[in-house]
């Protein structure tokens, strides 16, 4: 059912981009009386799944989910369609109008993926407001996992600063430890200030780790119980806090997990708190080391909620849109980066729908949305031929020349781009078929 509900929240998710986004088109080609043949939803290869027809232009849905297209009269395109350009030039046709007007016809999809990006960004914060973890209130500093060991992190760290600049949001450290490297990392670990490098280099260890190699260090307080915990059978209780394991003090979750996960089917002594009094239990561990317990998420950490009035979240939410669209920008530089390894992790669609939630939650679709808006605006700008980034390349050249490329010459560019992004689809799915598979 997980599955399931992940694949009916990227096909909705991915329908809304690619109706705004075709919409795009089509609003600055009608603002420019330029003729629209056809507005589909999707692709349709040999047939449509609906389709009707008003006034001039055909609105339908393709059975093939990678996308859509709207086709332009006097344009070479999807279709391919190069008989229409072998007619006389007409003044409703695409190749007809002034460079200026094509250029924003081609940009009309890209503008609207950011704007509404930005207005989902909007809604969100009006809607749910903003929740965080300010960085202060990490009081026990970090747990850091095999990776960012090896990158010189210790548990207990509590990070400072980064490029001398004091952090706010905790949340935040990753991101920017992987956007901007190199990076130097002041630390606060048993009062001494130590001070890491993170080098461009390191991205790549830290991206093969698949996972956030820092967390928040937090108190083991039980939330729920597995099917057939061990632990809820030998008498422990939701709202116990777990003090010390075969008699040793232990403090925190990730002290527990990780001596747990090493003993298997071990018999083990967990003393816990409960109401003032320290009881004491002994059980076994099963087979992969765990004890069927779920812990209170960060507990003992405060995060921080923000709310946002109607007019606030205008600001906001433009701020976070346009700072989510600068990352993405940075990102695309780290896979363009060999020595990062970033390129590994480039994803087709089996990894997008990984991205959304199992269960269906409104705040994380929109969420997940809002961030696929940018990133459909952002690929469509790369100055690939089938791309709108590539038609807005060949618009700017006649524009600075004063001269047309020729339309053998964009028919064997559109080939070309489409090849690549053959290419670029089937390393993708190579990707994802190695790290979903194996």
């Amino acid at each position: 059912m997980g599955i399931l509900t992940q694949i009916l929240q990227l096909l909705l998710s991915l329908s809304i981009l690619v109706i705004f986004h075709e919409f795009g088109h089509f609003a600055f080609a009608k603002i420019f009386k330029t003729r629209v043949e056809k507005f589909y939803l999707f692709f349709d290869p040999w047939f449509s799944l609906f389709k009707i027809k008003y006034k001039d232009t055909e609105y339908g849905m393709g059975w093939l989910p990678l996308g859509g297209y709207v086709k332009i009269s006097g344009m070479i395109d999807e279709s391919m369609d190069k008989e229409q350009l072998k007619q006389p030039e007409q003044p409703w046709e695409f190749r007809a109008k002034p460079a200026w007007q094509r250029l924003l016809i081609m940009l009309g999809g890209v503008l609207v993926n950011f704007i509404l990006a930005a207005l989902i960004y909007i809604a969100i914060l009006y809607t749910w407001g903003e929740e965080y973890i300010p960085n202060q209130n990490v009081k026990y500093g970090i747990h850091a996992d095999s990776t960012a060991h090896k990158l010189g992190f210790q548990d207990g760290d509590k990070i400072l600063s980064i490029n001398d600049k004091d952090i706010v949001k905790f949340d935040n450290i990753m991101s920017q430890i992987i956007l901007d490297p190199p990076q130097k990392v002041k630390i606060d670990r048993n009062d001494s200030i130590v001070e890491i490098s993170i080098e461009k280099s390191d991205i790549n260890t830290i991206i093969e780790a698949k996972s956030r190699i820092i967390e928040p260090r937090f108190s083991f307080k039980i939330a729920a119980f597995s099917k057939d915990s061990n632990a809820k059978k030998a008498g422990l209780e939701i709202g116990d806090l777990l003090v010390k394991l075969n008699g040793k003090e232990l403090k925190y979750y990730d002290e527990y997990s990780k001596y747990l996960k090493s003993n298997p089917n071990k018999k083990v002594k967990i003393s816990v708190l409960r109401n003032g009094d320290t009881i004491d239990y002994e059980f076994l561990t099963n087979k992969e080391g765990m004890i069927g317990v779920q812990p209170v998420a960060f507990n003992e950490i405060d995060f921080n909620h923000q709310d946002y009035t109607f007019f606030e979240s205008f600001p906001a939410g433009i701020k976070k849109g346009k700072k989510m669209t600068i990352d993405y920008f940075k990102q695309l530089k780290l896979i363009f980066s060999p020595e990062t390894g970033a390129y590994k992790s480039v994803g087709s669609f089996v990894t997008i729908g990984n991205m959304f939630s199992k269960s269906w939650d409104w705040f994380a679709f929109w969420t997940m949305t809002a961030f696929l808006s940018i990133i459909l605006g952002v690929m469509n700008l790369l100055p690939i031929p089938a791309l709108d980034g590539g038609h807005v390349v060949f618009v700017l050249y006649e524009m600075i020349t004063g001269r047309k490329p020729g339309d053998k010459f964009l028919e064997y560019a559109q080939i070309t781009g489409f090849v690549i992004l053959i290419l670029i689809m089937v390393y993708a799915l190579k990707n994802d078929f190695v790290n979903y598979i194996f």
